[in-house]
């Protein structure tokens, strides 16, 4: 069994969350921060009747800061009660993946990424060649820091 998820990309890693988690997609012009909050939490933007925070995962990852470009896109994400934007350099791409070619990262992978990639696949672009994508994980990703969500 396949199941959908939207690919994007920070920095040169290949990341994927499930199509079902994903609401819209939206281009990133900016947002307005909020004192008190993390470093990674890029501010608060307005979509369509919502306030959402969102945390850009460059600084998410522990990655150098860059500024936002045409490709910069706010992935917005439900789980459960929470709404999150996620800022990322890029998402273009929605592709199937077998459950089956899912496989849990190593176990000595630490350091504070931690916890970010829930699971790993190899998928091929085209044929004969084959890439890696990580599923993050988005809880994680959240924590518990206090993100005021609506």
């Amino acid at each position: 069994m396949s199941e959908l998820y939207v690919v994007f990309k920070v920095e040169d890693g290949e990341y994927v969350l499930q199509a079902s988690d994903v609401l819209q997609m939206e281009s990133f012009s900016g947002a307005t921060k909020v004192p008190g909050t993390p470093p990674y939490v890029a501010g608060l933007i307005h979509i369509r009747g919502r306030v959402v925070p969102v945390v850009d995962l460059r600084l998410r990852f522990g990655l150098p800061k860059v500024e936002p470009t045409l490709d910069s896109r706010v992935i917005v994400v439900q789980s459960g009660e929470r709404t999150v934007g996620l800022l990322v350099d890029s998402a273009r791409e929605i592709m199937k993946i077998p459950q089956a070619s899912l496989h849990a990262p190593p176990e000595w992978l630490g350091g504070d990424g931690a916890g970010f990639v829930k699971s790993v696949a190899q998928v091929e672009r085209k044929p004969g060649e084959k890439r890696l994508v990580m599923l993050v994980n988005f809880a994680k990703i959240i924590g518990q820091e206090g993100i005021h969500v609506d």
